[in-house]
């Protein structure tokens, strides 16, 4: 029986050691945040990360995951650093979200991004982000969220487009 380190928390699953792992965090654990999109990890619906790193959950598999910690969307608000409010902020200050489908995938991409590169011009972030499909086309607004809370301001006022 596989123990997982799944935002935070060690849970213990019943999953066989080949089982993808997002079977088991959707199925078994109940978190909907990462998302069956394309099932060959293409599409990013399904990002989380292992130890920080962006990882499609529909590719790892338990035995593959070791004592990494995992975190989904629904752990967002545990990870460490400025990036993870101001990315919220601004994802709602910019209005990314439509459908909403990829966007758990999408904000835990741009958050491992910041991480690594706390101030990515548009080249660095389309390589990033590189491999997130958003079918509702916010690929500016996505953009333009990740440079606003690069910028690392306290974000107030009315939402803009």
């Amino acid at each position: 029986m596989p123990t997982l380190n799944v935002n935070g928390e060690l849970r213990d699953s019943g999953a066989e050691a080949d089982a993808p792992l997002l079977w088991v965090l959707r199925s078994e654990f109940g978190l909907g945040g990462p998302k069956y999109g394309c099932g060959i990890g293409l599409c990013g619906a399904c990002t989380v990360l292992l130890d920080g790193q962006p990882a499609r959950a529909c590719l790892v598999t338990l035995n593959a995951i070791g004592r990494r910690a995992i975190t989904t969307i629904e752990g967002f608000e545990r990870l460490e650093g400025a990036q993870a409010r101001a990315l919220k902020e601004a994802w709602l200050k910019l209005e990314v979200s439509q459908c909403g489908y990829c966007q758990p995938g999408q904000l835990l991409g741009a958050w491992a991004l910041l991480r690594a590169i706390p101030a990515p011009d548009d080249s660095q972030i389309d390589a990033a982000m590189n491999g997130h499909l958003c079918r509702c086309g916010t690929y500016p607004r996505i953009r333009a969220a990740i440079h606003l809370a690069a910028e690392g301001k306290p974000l107030s006022g009315p939402r803009s487009r």
